[in-house]
């Protein structure tokens, strides 16, 4: 197999590893077949989806909202915008929101065994738990009240059946959305009534025990009217790990039996008419945690439940042909609990928190006035609750209780001017207040030229601010594994300058090429104080340069190609070092191609990671590869799929967090998930 524990370049040599050449060697030698059936029909699909039945060279016009909040095409938006469709999902058999996202230009994803962690272009904190990126659903803020953490595991909200698209806009966001856009934001775009097109029921079952269940029904009507009701079940009984670490005989010689269980449930519900929408949503995860993290003991009960709950409502009017309003108003809770056992005793021990908030947000669309269109609009949020609390369970003793409460609110306005020339002017400016950061105020300015019909320059200004959370500001443990409080944190800011290079080939295909330097201050990190705890300190400042060049191709006869390299070095302004968890290489390949005449489909994916420095030594490169094929002809109105994660059994490691023993985290091994969607 291809072997992880080697060296960076050992690691860049394992592209030409003989299974992972036999896995797109397959892809290959059918690359010719794609073109051959280009005049055969589409294959009948379970449910209608419209991405799917857009002509091809519409596929590459799709209109993003999440960069300026206004709708525009990819090539127009001020960033290097990347969409992931429903059938990406599907073709390469992503389970996770993080399964998709590792798929992208610059974005690395890092597993304890517990949270998945997302970094960007070099950046990815020990101790953060995705609060630099902003994830929205349907437009609407997901990052909760306490950790303001961006949940892209098996704890995302939203079964990944449900999502329509996923556009990823990287770069600061703040100058339109406010905190935590500092690398990126995310909108996961959900179905709706009209796509889903009737009941759907899907059935999975796979490695190391994994089952899943689904039903959804789907309905739409005349003026708009729309429903989606969906219900998800789920479970992973996991298997057994070995960490060196722990290996001695009064720990099980190093292996946790029975402790990395992953299960939950998922609802979601969405209505339409005319003007108006409302979307509800609850999951609830438990997943197990074999790594024994912050000194507990090893190879006993440790878990995590969190709990996730939203309702949002939304109001769209055209007053005129020139001029719009939007309202939204929303409401989210999350609950985390997590028990597990402590030395001596033993004793049980009971982390959590509770996080409840609520908000609004008006805006208005103006096209009237000539060459511009200019948004302009104001949000409020209100954190009611931002509760922490820790306790011993017998004898009852309460260690943490902490009761916070917050706010912010936001002006903002963008207008995007059409210029003579080919030229397009995007100006953003936002000013927040927030109770526990002050005022911010967030420019973004981005100069587009249209230099021929088929390239495209872009040069971005912005900056971007995150506030600091609540777990960073209040959380105070003490003991092994405990924790300080920093109630005098800063915001930390970042400033950025990117030039991006987009080129069209034809109407099915695209290449980018964007170069970029990112400056922090005020960098939030978690760091050892002398007392032996965990406290986060505001460091100096941080710096990163690189380029992330990507490639995508879709082919008449269904055939579709994804790839993208990137080259990224982020350091400590201080000291010069590199950062943790900081990969300075990342390439990624994802190739679809249509099978026996269009009756079966086969997905391919490729990921590469570099080395990255851990807390204590580093994670070695490494290179894996998924393979799925699927095909909806097999039974009448069902699609069927087995997919084949890590297809060669590499054995690759992540960094691990603060709080652990050990230096670094094994990753999953080779498994399979079969998977049955029928539609009624």
């Amino acid at each position: 197999m291809c072997n992880s524990r080697s060296t960076a370049r050992d690691v860049w040599r394992g592209l030409r590893c003989l299974p992972l050449a036999a896995v797109f060697g397959v892809t290959a030698a059918v690359a010719g077949q794609a073109e051959r059936d280009a005049h055969i029909d589409t294959m009948p699909r379970v449910a209608t989806n419209d991405l799917l039945a857009l002509p091809l060279e519409q596929l590459m016009q799709v209109s993003v909202s999440s960069a300026t909040r206004l709708e525009q095409r990819i090539s127009d938006a001020p960033a290097a915008v990347v969409v992931l469709t429903a059938s990406d999902i599907r073709d390469f058999g992503w389970k996770t929101l993080a399964d998709a996202l590792a798929s992208l230009p610059g974005l690395y994803t890092t597993y304890d065994r517990n949270y998945a962690y997302l970094g960007a272009r070099g950046f990815q904190r020990p101790g953060d738990y995705n609060s630099r990126f902003l994830l929205l659903v349907d437009g609407v803020r997901i990052n909760d009240a306490v950790y303001d953490q961006a949940p892209i595991g098996t704890d995302f909200p939203v079964d990944m059946d449900l999502v329509e698209r996923i556009e990823y806009v990287p770069g600061p966001g703040s100058a339109v959305y406010g905190s935590n856009a500092l690398f990126g934001i995310i909108n996961v775009i959900t179905r709706s009534g009209r796509n889903m097109a009737g009941a759907q029921a899907a059935a999975a079952a796979g490695s190391f025990g994994e089952k899943k269940a689904r039903a959804t029904y789907g309905w739409h009507g005349a003026h708009g009217a729309d429903v989606l009701l969906s219900a998800s079940s789920w479970e992973r009984n996991g298997q057994d790990l070995y960490f060196p670490a722990f290996d001695t005989p009064d720990q099980n010689h190093g292996v946790a039996n029975g402790l990395d269980y992953d299960r939950g449930q998922n609802l979601l519900g969405k209505a339409a008419y005319g003007d108006f929408g409302i979307s509800a949503g609850y999951s609830n995860r438990t997943k197990g945690v074999p790594g024994a993290p912050y000194g507990a003991i090893f190879n006993t009960p440790f878990s995590t439940t969190d709990t996730h709950a939203f309702i949002n409502g939304t109001f769209h009017h055209a007053i005129t042909s020139g001029f719009e309003v939007a309202a939204k108003i929303d409401w989210g809770r999350y609950d985390y609990r997590s028990p597990s056992l402590y030395a001596p005793g033993p004793v049980e021990n009971v982390d959590g928190d509770h996080a409840l908030w609520y908000g609004a947000d008006v805006n208005a669309t103006i096209r009237s006035i000539r060459n511009n269109t200019l948004i302009v609009g104001v949000d409020y949020t209100r954190d009611a609750h931002r509760d922490q609390y820790n306790f011993d369970v017998a004898p009852f003793a309460s260690i943490l209780d902490d009761h916070r409460s917050s706010h912010r609110s936001g002006v903002y306005a963008e207008d995007e001017i059409r210029l003579p020339a080919g030229f397009t002017l995007n100006l953003g400016l936002r000013y927040d207040h927030e109770a526990v950061a002050g005022s911010n105020v967030s420019p973004r300015v981005a100069l587009s030229f249209k230099a021929t019909s088929a390239d495209t320059l872009k040069l971005v200004y912005g900056t971007a601010y995150r506030a600091p959370n609540a777990y960073e500001l209040y959380y105070a443990v003490p003991g092994e594994g405990g924790q300080l409080p920093n109630p005098g944190l800063k915001a930390e800011h970042i400033r950025t300058t990117e030039l991006i290079y987009e080129h069209a080939f034809g109407p099915t295909g695209r290449a980018t090429l964007s170069v970029f330097h990112y400056d922090i201050r005020n960098l939030i990190s978690e760091t050892l104080d002398p007392s032996g705890l965990y406290i986060f300190r505001n460091v100096d400042r941080s710096k990163a340069n690189g380029a992330e060049l990507g490639y995508e191709q879709q082919f008449a006869g269904g055939a579709r190609v994804r790839a993208s390299y990137s080259w990224q070095i982020a350091r400590d302004s201080g000291t010069g070092s590199v950062m943790q968890n900081s990969p300075r290489h990342l390439a990624k390949l994802n190739m679809v191609l249509p099978l026996l005449t269009n009756r079966a489909r086969l997905g391919t994916e490729m990921r590469c990671v570099s080395s990255r420095l851990a807390e204590r030594g580093h994670a070695a490169g490494y290179c894996i590869g998924n393979v799925s094929i699927g095909s909806a002809r097999l039974i009448p109105h069902a699609d069927v799929s087995l997919s084949i994660y890590n297809v060669t059994d590499t054995r690759y490691f992540d960094p691990a967090g603060p709080g652990y023993t050990q230096d670094v985290i094994a990753q999953q091994s080779r498994s399979f998930l079969l998977k049955l969607v029928y539609g009624f």
